[in-house]
């Protein structure tokens, strides 16, 4: 059972649909890879669903008839689609200013994500955020979501309690490895998954704004000891 916390010392998001206004193109990207291959392409609800999962996993759920022969090419074309998007992709207004208010708090962030470590740093080096963070964690290192791997690594490198930590992210994946790991879970109803389908992990609670998570966390960091 999670315990109540007097306040969070680390705050750990996810990154695409969390902190990265991407849900839109990797749901474009997915679509296309499948167009140029020939196969059934999935709705964008069935293609957002799978967005925080490893690349392969997400994959093989969004397209159940890709075969495994088939994963190389298609990874291979979701990746051209994805990458001709890229450099167009921003943050979500406002998410520099809460990191940076939440790191002037004492708060430690981590970053959770379903993508590459090429790509999570790729993320990083365009957005100039990388120096809020004080380590990530990418789907490639270890395992993909909802298993917890990705949280424990986290709280184990930065030496911080469950019952401190706190799992920002836009997916019922995100919610459920917070709740796989007994850390506290917050949705964000901005990006890939339905509002209902976050409500369904049992979050702390849900926002519907950078703005508003923001000002729910301010709230909420724990001081950390001089």
């Amino acid at each position: 059972m999670i315990r109540p916390v007097q306040g969070y010392s680390l705050i750990v998001f996810d990154w695409d649909g969390t902190l990265m206004d991407s849900t839109p193109t990797i749901i474009a990207a997915i679509q296309s890879a499948c167009r140029d291959l020939g196969l059934p392409v999935p709705p964008d609800e069935a293609a957002a669903w799978v967005i925080g999962l490893s690349l392969q996993d997400a994959l093989l759920a969004a397209v159940p008839t890709l075969e495994q022969a088939q994963v190389p090419a298609f990874v291979a074309r979701y990746r051209f689609h994805y990458l001709t998007r890229d450099p167009q992709l921003k943050l979500f207004s406002g998410a520099e200013q809460m990191l940076a208010g939440l790191a002037e708090r004492g708060a430690r962030l981590a970053v959770a994500t379903g993508k590459s470590r090429v790509g999570l740093e790729r993320a990083l080096d365009a957005t100039g955020i990388r120096r809020y963070f004080d380590t990530t964690r990418c789907a490639d290192e270890t395992f993909s979501k909802p298993n917890p791997a990705m949280l424990f690594e986290i709280m184990r490198e930065l030496d911080v309690d469950p019952a401190a930590a706190v799992m920002v992210g836009d997916t019922s994946h995100d919610l459920q490895m917070a709740r796989n790991a007994g850390i506290h879970g917050v949705g964000v109803t901005y990006g890939a998954h339905a509002k209902e389908e976050l409500a369904g992990c049992a979050p702390q609670t849900l926002v519907g704004s950078i703005g508003e998570l923001s000002g729910w966390l301010a709230g909420r960091v724990a001081a950390r000891a001089a």
